[in-house]
């Protein structure tokens, strides 16, 4: 079981996590979306297309484009479609 928190808050949470490129992705059903509000900021994977970003919001505390994921990715990637990863001071754990 694999778990992203920050701010001592458990923002996701799953046993069905897709490892790449060192992050684990977790599926879109395993997150407490309360804590998430949409961003502008896009980015581009060579080989796994445009990123879309999300903030974190708990509390009064923001952490800005701290979470991404692939909402059309491209061929290679397609495990990991909607599936979101974290960055930026979220401490992502095995609880195992």
């Amino acid at each position: 079981m694999m778990r992203a928190i920050w701010k001592n808050t458990i923002l996701a949470e799953s046993d069905t996590t897709i490892e790449v490129d060192g992050n684990h992705y977790f599926p879109p059903s395993s997150l407490r979306w309360e804590f998430f509000k949409p961003s502008t900021r896009h980015s581009v994977c060579s080989r796994k297309g445009e990123a879309s970003y999300y903030s974190l919001q708990v509390g009064h505390f923001e952490n800005p484009d701290a979470a991404w994921t692939y909402p059309q990715p491209q061929e290679k990637a397609k495990d990991i479609e909607g599936f979101i990863a974290f960055w930026k001071g979220v401490q992502v754990v095995s609880t195992n």
